[in-house]
């Protein structure tokens, strides 16, 4: 048996707050209904107005940035054409990605489900920082 699980955070376009709490709850749950269709495994989902989170569990055979951007692609898609939105929407062209062992996943599943209170008090720009701060004590 093959654990290879991806923490994964991308942004709205221009950091736009398009994505309101009744939105998020209907997108997240398209998101891994559309993801296990398409033999993606999303362990978990969530996220913020101008963000998401994902804990993937990818399979040995499976690339990461095809994963990501068949995600956000359907995503976008699913919202553009049900009009749930008044504008166009779209992600942002990146994302940051970090491994996490098996034994964090019940740690980054808490986190995806308290980024509503999370970022009462932490920007995106914060958030993502910790990511930098990591690559900076790998190099």
């Amino acid at each position: 048996m093959v654990y290879l699980y991806v923490h994964v955070i991308w942004g709205v376009i221009r950091r736009e707050p398009l994505l309101a709490k009744p939105i998020r709850r209907v997108l997240h749950l398209q998101m891994k209904k559309d993801a296990a269709e398409k033999g993606i495994r999303v362990i978990g989902v969530g996220g913020a107005a101008d963000h998401v989170h994902c804990l993937l569990q990818l399979l040995p055979s499976q690339n990461l940035a095809q994963v990501v951007r068949v995600i956000r692609d359907s995503s976008a898609a699913w919202l553009n054409g049900n009009k749930l939105l008044e504008t166009e929407f779209d992600w942002e062209e990146g994302y940051a990605a970090c491994s996490v062992s098996p034994s964090g996943v019940a740690a980054v599943l808490d986190y995806i489900a308290k980024q509503e209170e999370v970022h009462q008090s932490k920007s995106l720009d914060s958030e993502l920082a910790v990511f930098e701060k990591f690559k900076e004590s790998t190099s």
